[in-house]
């Protein structure tokens, strides 16, 4: 078949690299002038199954009230016109329960392993590099009370087969010698060595190249206008440069598919969260990490592209909003510095905000709504590099008639 894949992200080039594969033609389409240029451009990088717990836990409403007055938390909820922001923030509430937070932490989980898995695969097979490490992610504490809970925390993924190591203030100095000067600041830690890091956007922009090698076409600089539709099909997408058929369509616009869904009668429970980065040159520093760590405490996170450090932190309900200043990254600037003191040439910091596409359930949207040619693979929040491989796969499945390699229960609605 002639498949349209709208999106151009990570999840909309995997898609189309797992449609080639099967022998379908692929089109592209991506409104900014290279694919990987939003959300799949300034993430923290991680393939992180060992991360894999739902933000809609029983803890967030009370963090969502202190952000209307406190400045430093992890989540910011910013009182806004837009009704629909209501609407998606009552559907995330009522998914903050135990039982609901462990049910969608666990499909969460299942989904990120096995993607984990394909990406690996995909890996292998193309030689593709991105700056990768595969030498695990640190996740670490402040406290010995914070430590012992985050280990109670992480006993629900260990029971799914995630492999995961404690680490005293030692141990955590000795895997990774560039965090000694921190050392008393920190309790102890868990180490995921199954989980890796690697820059998305220069894998995204290999693997596209790929798939145009091999005869796909990737339209950059095209706005999505539209979707048209006869009877139970899609017939056409409209874009500015004029209309594109094909004979299945796949909706991976990460943030913006429920404007485009909405065209056509489909209402995607998707809501765009901003989220805040840095990109820092290492330059001469002599003492830049040499693994992935998540500081629980602050909630920053910190990667190495090779020369580059990639440090994220923040989820501000904004709405469609991704302007930022420099007092926005004041904290996480100050915190990285903090643990790395000669990590990086901070005052070289590049700064980005962009939006994460969210469900209230944390877990992606999967395969048709009223259209039999209209797939959707989307909505896979914070995340998304982790999920995307595995997401793309399903996809292709689903739109071959074949059967997933796991268990769909939980996440095909």
């Amino acid at each position: 078949m002639r498949v349209v894949v709208l999106g151009g992200g990570v999840v909309g080039v995997t898609t189309a690299y797992q449609l080639q594969k099967d022998g379908h033609e692929v089109v592209i389409l991506e409104r900014q002038p290279q694919v990987a240029a939003e959300t799949s451009w300034g993430n923290a990088g991680m393939i992180a199954p060992g991360h894999s717990f739902v933000w809609s836990s029983p803890k967030a409403p009370m963090i969502l009230l202190k952000s209307l007055v406190l400045k430093d938390q992890a989540l910011r909820f910013r009182l806004s016109a837009d009704p629909r922001l209501y609407s998606w923030s009552w559907l995330f509430l009522m998914e903050c329960t135990a039982e609901k937070a462990k049910r969608n932490t666990l499909l969460k989980h299942r989904l990120a392993v096995y993607s984990q898995s394909v990406l690996q695969e995909v890996v292998a097979d193309e030689a593709i590099e991105y700056d990768r490490n595969d030498r695990g992610i640190l996740y670490f504490y402040r406290s010995q009370q914070a430590l012992d809970k985050g280990v109670e925390h992480m006993r629900l993924l260990e029971s799914d087969g995630q492999l995961i190591r404690m680490l005293d203030r030692d141990a955590i100095v000795a895997l990774d010698p560039s965090l000694a000067s921190a050392r008393e600041k920190i309790a102890g830690g868990i180490h995921c060595p199954t989980d890796e890091t690697g820059d998305p956007a220069k894998f995204t922009r290999a693997l596209a190249a790929k798939v145009v090698e091999r005869g796909g076409e990737i339209r950059t600089g095209t706005t999505i206008t539209g979707i048209e539709t006869s009877g139970d099909g899609v017939v056409q997408v409209t874009t500015d440069k004029g209309a594109v058929k094909g004979d299945a369509y796949v909706l991976a616009l990460g943030s913006y598919s429920p404007l485009i869904a909405k065209t056509v009668g489909i209402s995607l429970p998707i809501y765009p969260i901003k989220g805040y980065s840095l990109t820092i040159p290492v330059g001469n520093r002599p003492a830049p990490p040499t693994i992935a760590a998540i500081d629980e405490h602050n909630l920053v996170a910190v990667s190495r592209f090779d020369d580059r450090l990639r440090v994220t932190a923040t989820a501000e309900f904004a709405g469609y909003d991704t302007s930022h200043k420099p007092a926005d990254f004041a904290f996480m600037k100050g915190v990285t510095e903090e643990l790395y003191p000669e990590g990086a040439d901070y005052d070289r910091a590049e700064m980005w905000a962009g939006l994460r596409p969210m469900t209230p359930n944390n877990l992606p949207e999967f395969g048709q709504r009223r259209l039999r040619n209209l797939y959707l693979n989307t909505g896979h929040g914070h995340i998304g590099w982790t999920m995307s491989h595995g997401s793309a796969r399903i996809t292709a499945d689903l739109i071959a008639g074949r059967k997933p390699a796991i268990s769909m229960d939980g996440l095909l609605n």
